[in-house]
């Protein structure tokens, strides 16, 4: 019988079902830097990405102890769907929340400044990910969406074209443009990676 680490999702999920809760655990571990920083660079706050992250993990547990896990052998998509719906239902729950306004129409957030940066967020930004980040905000939304997807979440093109509701075609389309765009911006800026 192979060790928690070796077995295949599937096999963890089961164990996991079966009262087993250190198999769930090693199944986070294994997928946990793909989900979380798919949804970091969605919601492009990394205090915001760890409460989604939160989410997502109780919303798989409940799903997989109640037995309603039905993805035999998809889990990574299958949570990847989950965390990129619960993003877009954030940003739905953002655009309908009223934003404070100050007596010159600015937000007041923008007033207060709360955005500074930490020690943490200072080095990363100093290191060539951070540009790549920059670039990848630049672009449009579909086509950064499928790039994070790509190479973050490691989703095939086919997982991809489920998760947007578009064709394989589409998807492969917009990973193109959005890299020969990453490319000229590259270009422009003198950037090397």
């Amino acid at each position: 019988m192979p060790t928690l680490p070796k077995k295949t999702d599937n096999e963890l999920i089961q164990d996991f079902q079966a009262g087993d809760v250190n198999a769930l655990e090693v199944l986070i571990v294994r997928h946990k830097d793909k989900m979380f920083t798919s949804i970091q660079f969605l919601v492009k706050d990394k205090y915001l990405a760890e409460d989604i992250f939160q989410d997502v993990l109780i919303k798989i547990i409940d799903t997989v102890r109640a037995g309603r896990y039905t993805e035999e052998g998809k889990f990574l998509p299958w949570a990847m769907r989950i965390a990129h719906n619960l993003c877009v239902d954030h940003f739905r729950k953002v655009k309908r929340t009223p934003s404070i306004r100050t007596s010159d129409d600015r937000d007041i957030f923008e007033v207060l400044n709360f955005t500074e940066d930490g020690a943490d967020v200072k080095m990363m930004k100093k290191q060539s990910h951070d540009r790549v980040r920059q670039m990848l905000d630049l672009l449009p939304e579909d086509q950064r969406e499928v790039i994070i997807l790509r190479h973050y979440a490691d989703l095939s093109f086919k997982e991809i074209a489920q998760l947007t509701n578009c064709s394989i075609n589409t998807a492969l389309g917009r990973m193109r443009y959005g890299l020969i765009n990453l490319r000229k911006m590259m270009m422009q800026k003198n950037i090397a990676l």
